[in-house]
């Protein structure tokens, strides 16, 4: 039920979002992975990963209008181990510290995983697409990796948590009783947390900076086009403004 429950969920959230692409054109925004990151905290790895395998077929099925290969070939897989990883670090032993160093693990390896079948087996092996030299196509992939991180992070700190809380306070037979008794009676780690925003979000920043004042910015031009790379650089700056905001703003409030 739980498996079944996590993959209707995540499909319609993941569909309620399909159209909002990447600076690339594919490889979609992606706020619902807080539902698997929900079910693999609650109900353990192996419910989270097959709903959120289920339910990117499933959305990424009904956009496209046939069953997808690429997201049979990248996203359930990745999605699969993804939060299978997820799930089974926090079952061993659950605390906020340990579910913010998952979150960061995971979100980096699933999206790195998706991001490399997607394009060398989906769109250059099986479609003979993206004719890109080699250094091109590694750097297509850790941008559409970065891309996914910069995005679902904040999302999975900032929403999973209080979802956690509040199925723990209203279906405590439900949640694991070590689960429940770090989320009702401890707080998110205050420096650990702002800390997982800030230190990625000044790296994207940074980034920013390398593609507007480097030959970085002229190799993204010259392979992908001068709209893709004006594209990729506000996507640097505002995602990396964002995540030093939240986390400078969570400091600031706790130590009030």
């Amino acid at each position: 039920m739980a498996t079944a429950i996590c993959a209707a969920l995540y499909a319609v959230g993941c569909y309620s979002t399909a159209y909002i692409p990447s600076p690339w054109g594919f490889g979609q925004f992606r706020p619902a992975v807080i539902i698997p990151a929900l079910f693999a905290t609650i109900f353990g790895p192996l419910p989270a990963a097959v709903g959120a395998a289920i339910g990117t077929l499933i959305a990424d099925s009904v956009k496209h209008g046939c069953l997808y290969l690429g997201s049979l070939i990248a996203a359930v897989p990745g999605n699969f181990l993804g939060f299978y990883l997820f799930g089974w670090i926090l079952q061993r032993r659950f605390t906020w510290s340990r579910f913010i160093a998952a979150s960061h693990l995971t979100l980096t390896l699933a999206n790195l995983l998706v991001a490399a079948l997607y394009i060398l087996v989906f769109k250059v092996l099986y479609l003979g697409q993206l004719r890109l030299p080699l250094n091109a196509l590694i750097f297509l992939i850790f941008g559409l990796t970065i891309w996914w991180f910069v995005t679902m992070l904040p999302f999975v700190l900032l929403v999973t948590p209080p979802l956690i809380r509040a199925v723990a306070s209203a279906y405590p037979s439900l949640v694991p009783e070590e689960v429940a008794h770090h989320t009702l009676r401890e707080e998110l780690p205050e420096r650990w947390f702002a800390l997982s925003m800030i230190i990625p979000g000044v790296a994207m920043v940074l980034l920013g900076f390398s593609i507007t004042g480097t030959g970085l910015g002229a190799f993204i031009s010259g392979f992908f086009g001068s709209a893709t790379r004006s594209l990729i650089e506000a996507m640097t700056y505002l995602s990396g403004g964002a995540l030093t905001l939240i986390g400078a703003l969570f400091l600031l409030q706790r130590s009030r």
